[in-house]
């Protein structure tokens, strides 16, 4: 009975066509699901020249180690169609007199960039008009106006 079961059957076209279905099937598959995760996630860090920027690593890392190092706090928001910056000390005083600029745009794209000048508020607020879209944002904060060094920050937010 079980060599009838297990006796030598023929490999056919059909068999081959299945066998290169399955494998070309899970190659395809594969590549699919990892281009949607990698057009779905974090969409990484967008430089010009990514052998220039490593020369520069060095420089780049002792400067944000110095702006760490201040210990200054920035908070923003987008409510209607009003972007707010909020910048308070390590102690957390307000942060006022100041000169604040943002270059505000989609992450992975320069299409919709825009530089805008916030102007100061009340008690460490600055604020400017512009109008954003729905979707994933990014703004590069920089202060400058005050006794230290530049400073520089990237937010990342959503506009609904």
């Amino acid at each position: 009975m079980l060599a009838r079961l297990f006796r030598p059957r023929e490999f056919t076209g059909c068999h081959m066509a299945a066998v290169m279905a399955l494998f070309f099937g899970t190659i395809i598959s594969v590549n699919l699901v990892l281009a949607y995760f990698a057009n779905s996630s974090w969409s990484g860090l967008v430089v010009q020249n990514s052998y220039v920027e490593s020369q520069r690593f060095d420089a780049v890392t002792a400067a944000k180690r110095r702006q760490v190092a201040l210990g200054w706090i920035v908070n923003t928001s987008y409510v209607d169609g009003v972007f707010t910056v909020s910048l308070a000390d390590g102690t957390g005083r307000a942060i006022r007199d100041a000169s604040v600029e943002a270059t505000i745009g989609h992450p992975a794209s320069e299409r919709e960039d825009r530089t805008i000048v916030l102007q100061a508020d009340s008690g460490g607020t600055y604020a400017a008009p512009t109008e954003l879209g729905a979707g994933l944002w990014e703004a590069a904060i920089v202060v400058t106006g005050t006794d230290a060094q530049p400073w520089e920050k990237s937010v990342r937010f959503v506009v609904e």
